[in-house]
């Protein structure tokens, strides 16, 4: 199948585990986003094996390698809200670093543990 064929199916598939997670979350009036339930969906099929990684690596590759164009919407509409910056925005500014870096941290922290246990290297 051609390149562009096989992430456009990929990313229907991920895009109808995205609009299933948002009816799960609909239907039974959850507070976890239903993007957040379609991205447990698209775990628990990759961890039970009903779902090829393969089946879904060059759609979630070509959203990876052009996420930065995901946030340029969300930037912009922080120009709309300018006035919340105003008196504590050094501050605000302060805590998104640090929150930010602390994400990255842990996430990076929990993804090398969990590379040495698949590798059978245990601490």
């Amino acid at each position: 199948m051609n390149k562009a064929v096989t992430i456009i199916v990929q990313l229907i598939g991920l895009y109808f585990l995205y609009w299933l997670g948002s009816v799960i979350q609909k239907v039974l009036h959850l507070f976890i986003p239903g993007s957040v339930i379609g991205l447990i969906l698209l775990f628990a099929l990759l961890s039970l094996k009903l779902v090829s990684e393969r089946w879904v690596q060059k759609g979630a590759g070509f959203m990876i390698t052009h996420l930065p164009f995901f946030f340029i919407p969300a930037t912009v509409g922080i120009v709309s809200y300018a006035y919340i910056f105003k008196g504590k925005g050094m501050l605000l500014i302060a805590i998104g670093m640090f929150s930010t870096a602390l994400v990255m941290g842990l996430s990076g922290a929990v993804a090398q543990k969990m590379i040495r246990r698949m590798d059978g290297s245990y601490e």
